[in-house]
């Protein structure tokens, strides 16, 4: 039988998921790989992989995309990750520095600049400019806050902006699974984050912030109709986006 080849993100945030995939029997039947969000993206866009936990927002450029799971990483409000940082208030800033590791993030901080602050900023990916905020997401923004002025935590002012929640990341194939498949990658998934105590133990401290709240409270996990419906809301927008630049 061959192996299903599955992308998965490195950080926190999917710890869970890593454990239970990893601590069930479903492992023989994958090759995992751990790679950034933009990397697993590419691989299951590229046909490099099957599926991947992959940013939303590259979903529309994967062939035949399906999501595979009824788990996903998400919140409702505040998930304490994923920031735009900033040196002046937001209705100040005139240029932003994009963070290379998330076209999600990115697309997320444009769209809340345009479409909810109504601020017309100009993006830039060079990492030695110097710009008035900056994006940055996962484990590197662990207990930065204190270092910025404005600090503004995304997935809180997507709630303010639509009062939805949002998915960061889904379970994407590129192809059609079966089944059994998905029933067994979703149990191992679930058996993930019900040992998440385990996986705590594990995660090395990290000094003014809380691993615990983090992922049990901040972070939310599973797939629901409000996170569809704002994963098509946030694409819509995206969309929007691309033709004001044509």
């Amino acid at each position: 039988m061959n192996k299903i080849k599955i992308s998965a993100v490195a950080y926190t945030n999917t710890k869970a998921f890593i454990y239970g995939l990893e601590h069930s029997d479903i492992i023989s039947k994958i090759d995992l790989s751990l790679d950034i969000p933009s990397d697993c993206a590419a691989k299951v866009i590229s046909g490099e992989v099957d599926m991947g936990l992959m940013p939303v927002a590259a979903i529309p450029l994967v062939p035949h995309a399906n999501i595979v799971a009824d788990y996903c990483i998400g919140s409702d409000g505040a998930v304490n990750s994923v920031f735009i940082f900033s040196d002046v208030p937001v209705e100040e800033i005139k240029t932003l520095k994009l963070d290379a590791h998330s076209r999600t993030s990115n697309n997320l901080a444009k769209v809340l600049l345009k479409f909810y602050w109504k601020r017309d900023v100009e993006f830039t990916t060079d990492p030695n400019a110097k710009t008035d905020a900056i994006v940055l997401i996962g484990d590197r923004t662990f207990g930065q806050k204190d270092d910025y002025a404005f600090v503004y935590d995304m997935g809180e002012e997507w709630k303010n902006f639509t009062g939805l929640p949002f998915m960061y990341a889904a379970w994407v194939a590129n192809k059609e699974l079966s089944q059994a498949f998905k029933n067994e990658f979703n149990a191992a998934l679930k058996f993930g984050l019900e040992n998440r105590a385990k996986v705590l133990k594990d995660l090395p401290e990290t000094p003014n912030f809380d691993l615990d709240d983090y992922l049990y409270h901040k972070l939310q996990f599973e797939v629901t109709d409000d996170r569809k419906k704002a994963m098509n809301l946030f694409l819509g927008y995206i969309e929007e986006l691309e033709k004001v630049k044509v």
